[in-house]
């Protein structure tokens, strides 16, 4: 905070008259519980990625992987909040005992933030915005509350839930002992949700950010869609305690710039990673190293092959995407503009890639920040800064975008994606042979 501060003043800005508001944005799913009279964690968080519940969810859940999808969304799976959550109860002593005398306090990292900030031990604010609660297995994705049946099926205490409200109004200001106080929190969003917002996506738009992960969300508009290609139904924003609710399909991609990563850092192909663009440039394929390791591979091929992955995961959700969006009239036509953003977006030859595979264009805005500037829209949308109109009237924004088109002709690019899928195919239970 202070450094954005710093950073606006010397830019010009009067931070003391014309900052008016703040938004927040998080890492959906991570789980936090703490002591509400201490404001000390009671346990590490346990981040979206880690697994460590898995066992119990392939052993001890009796109830099958979609019993609560009809209500929140969502199947059972490791990555949500509360498995997390149930993990903690179940084998952290002191959580049991914090729970039992009345002391926790339940939240994702949004809800963390914003107790602290307003105020924590001193009547800090217990409360969490709707697209980060719809990650957590446990929100009715109609009524946009805790579900009930769920919390008792799962014998979760309501009591340490925080309240839900929308992504845009204002939920408490800035208490003391913080760089600046008094400024209203009017805006939070999911990181996921954000970026959509950011990226003005309406009702048959579609995202696609490239972090650690790819996600890829669709704006299904006031409908929740049921995907029959096991894609997430999820919330995609609420602007305001009265506005209409947007939903969304959401498939993602486990490993995307990890794999740069780990070129970096357990291989040392390259030692940054804005290198491996120029490696894979050296080549125009990957000399087949998704089917195997040859003689004639070199690192070049297998930088290529990373950034070819990406791209062939994220065209496979997309091509899901699409399938159910058309089917429920939610788009016309399979073809459409993907909105790119994230990290990993500055790599041009990337972008090209996805746009070759897709067969369409792909837009990379001028700022690809865009789950900042999401948060942003939100909470001066709350405060009267923007009006809605104006957010979405995106044409002035896409004038300074970059758009990458399609180069390759239609038979290549089909030949090119049969025989990834083949190859992807090919590799099924091979983990069963490793010792």
């Amino acid at each position: 905070m202070a450094k954005a501060l710093d950073k606006a003043t010397a830019d010009g800005h009067n931070v003391d008259t014309g900052l008016k508001a703040i938004g927040l944005t998080n890492q959906r799913e991570t789980t936090v519980l703490w002591s509400k009279s201490t404001g000390c964690p009671l346990y590490n968080a346990i981040v979206w990625m880690d697994a460590r519940n898995s066992s119990e969810i392939g052993e001890g859940i009796i109830w099958g992987k979609t019993h609560f999808l009809e209500a929140v969304g969502l199947p059972i799976r490791t990555c949500f909040t509360a498995v997390k959550l149930l993990w903690m109860m179940e084998n952290v002593d002191v959580v049991k005992e914090a729970i039992k005398k009345g002391d926790a306090l339940f939240g994702t990292i949004d809800t963390w933030l914003i107790w602290n900030l307003t105020g924590g031990v001193n009547g800090g604010l217990h409360v969490t915005d709707v697209s980060n609660a719809s990650r957590t297995m446990l929100m009715n994705l109609k009524t946009l509350d805790w579900d009930k049946p769920t919390l008792e099926t799962l014998g979760i205490p309501a009591e340490i839930l925080p309240k839900t409200f929308s992504n845009s109004e204002i939920i408490g200001k800035l208490g003391k002992g913080w760089p600046i106080t008094g400024i209203p929190i009017s805006g939070c969003l999911g990181d996921h949700h954000a970026a959509m917002l950011g990226q003005t996506c309406k009702k048959g738009e579609a995202k696609s950010t490239y972090g650690t992960g790819a996600f890829i969300l669709l704006n299904t508009g006031e409908e929740v869609v049921k995907s029959k290609h096991e894609l997430l139904s999820t919330l995609a924003f609420k602007l305001g305690p009265k506005a209409p609710t947007n939903y969304a399909l959401e498939g993602s991609v486990a490993i995307a710039g990890a794999a740069v990563q780990w070129l970096r850092d357990s291989l040392g192909v390259i030692s940054s990673a804005s290198e491996i663009e120029e490696l894979a440039l050296q080549v125009n394929s990957t000399g087949g190293v998704c089917i195997g390791i040859t003689r004639f591979t070199s690192k070049v091929h297998i930088a290529r092959a990373v950034l070819e992955s990406m791209c062939f995961q994220v065209k496979d959700v997309l091509d899901s995407l699409q399938k159910d969006a058309v089917e429920k009239g939610v788009i016309k036509d399979a073809k459409f503009l993907l909105r790119v953003d994230g990290g990993a977006t500055v790599n041009n030859l990337l972008m090209q890639i996805q746009a070759d595979l897709l067969g369409s264009p792909v837009i990379r805005p001028a700022d690809i920040e865009t789950t900042a500037l999401g948060a942003a829209f939100a909470a001066g949308l709350a405060i009267g800064v923007f009006k809605e109109e104006e957010i979405f009237a995106s044409g002035e924004r896409t004038k300074t975008s970059t758009t990458f088109k399609p180069v390759l002709n239609e038979e290549f690019r089909k030949k090119k994606a049969e025989s990834w899928c083949r190859a992807v195919e090919r590799i099924f239970n091979l983990a069963d042979l490793s010792l």
